[in-house]
């Protein structure tokens, strides 16, 4: 028996269509553009109601069920939307960044194409101390005149292996062979293709302030530049449930309600009790529950 489907249209989006293409700078060479995408937040709600026909029929009932999804965590109609990038990045940003294994991906190769002589480089002001309390992490900005100092040797480092990349290069030796020394911050470019859902949970990671900072200004421009355009309705509850939320573990949540209920401080010995820290000794959960509180009652 055959069945009458209502017609089918291609999801545009005014907002993106209007920045499709277009070149957001990122650094001192670097970039982000928009070269395709399929759905938008209508593809969202059209999946998870594929079992009521045509959906809803009000911006604002699909704008509650985009919400009701991401809040509680229905994330397989997220996949049902697909942005494409083309990107620009240095290569210690772009090992992160490919970490990201749910992405379809093309990169520039270097063994094929010359590699173009472009290179992040660092401004006085902007090298950064290593953190204290993270071992993978920046503190505090060094001082200026150090930094002038840094950033002349590094503007010296990187003509000195590039000159001799392209003097291999000019000499015949293979192109496979001559990149093997050029600097961890040699921009490369990548088509980076994702699905709403792991994009959102990238975008989750990246953007978070303890996220290295050049890859969270990448990730901020794809959020709040192309995301917020494309699904607004996503982008709002994204905000709104994940980028803007705290995750409380079952220590949190014991530690809070002693607080609550008994009139203990966040460092008594009770609270410091539930997270197993022994007398004159640090933890990094500990210090991690009193960071959230401080973010709840500033």
């Amino acid at each position: 028996m055959s069945q009458n489907y209502e017609k089918v249209e291609r999801v545009t989006v005014p907002a993106l269509e209007e920045i499709l293409g277009k070149k957001f700078n990122i650094l001192n060479d670097g970039f982000i553009r928009v070269v395709d995408y399929m759905g938008g937040d209508s593809s969202i709600v059209q999946a998870a109601r594929v079992s009521y026909g045509a959906g809803t029929k009000k911006v604002s009932e699909d704008r509650g069920l985009i919400r009701y999804l991401l809040k509680h965590r229905h994330t397989t109609p997220f996949e049902m939307a697909d942005l494409k990038l083309h990107v620009r990045v240095p290569m210690d940003a772009w090992r992160q960044w490919i970490r990201h294994r749910t992405a379809s991906v093309n990169e520039t190769s270097s063994r094929y194409s010359i590699v173009t002589d472009s290179t992040q480089t660092t401004n006085p002001n902007e090298w950064r101390s290593q953190a204290k309390d993270n071992k993978q992490g920046s503190g505090d900005y060094l001082p200026e005149d150090l930094g002038k100092k840094f950033s002349a040797e590094e503007e010296d480092i990187h003509k000195i292996l590039f000159d001799s990349y392209n003097e291999k290069i000019d000499a015949g030796v293979a192109k496979e062979q001559a990149r093997k020394d050029l600097p961890l911050c040699t921009y490369t470019e990548a088509y980076w293709k994702m699905d709403l859902h792991n994009l959102l949970n990238f975008l989750r990671l990246r953007m978070d302030s303890h996220a290295q900072k050049e890859i969270r200004v990448y990730a901020t421009v794809i959020g709040e530049e192309i995301v917020s355009k494309w699904v607004p309705h996503t982008w709002e509850a994204f905000n709104d449930y994940s980028l803007n939320s705290m995750h409380l573990s079952r220590m949190d949540k014991e530690a809070l309600n002693l607080i609550v209920t008994g009139n203990y401080d966040k460092n008594s010995p009770e609270v410091r009790e539930v997270f197993g820290v022994k007398p004159g000794k640090k933890s990094r959960e500990h210090n991690e529950f009193i960071s959230k509180l401080e973010t709840l009652f500033d």
